[in-house]
């Protein structure tokens, strides 16, 4: 499971707020950071073979793997089957 921002300010001992002014200050948001941590997950998984799109997904975060195709073809203009056809 994917941590939430008051679990990960938490983690850090600092407020929820200031988490999300210092990564402001840094050009970024929590959800931008999550979203690069699913894509990179979700593209370290589809280079492993015997792995179904449908537990890609659910490693990558997501609870529907319609969403996260929908997500992955934002992330790469491609859909998870055509970005592993062409690897």
């Amino acid at each position: 499971d994917m941590p939430e921002l008051n679990a990960v300010a938490t983690e850090l001992d600092v407020h929820p707020q200031t988490l999300r002014r210092r990564l402001a200050a840094e050009g970024t948001t929590f959800k931008d950071i999550k979203n690069q941590v699913r894509r990179d997950t979700a593209l370290h998984f589809l280079g492993k073979q015997g792995l179904s799109i449908e537990e890609i997904s659910h490693r990558a975060g997501f609870s529907e793997s319609s969403a996260f195709i929908r997500a992955f073809k934002a992330w790469t203009g491609v859909t998870p089957y055509t970005y592993r056809k062409g690897l």
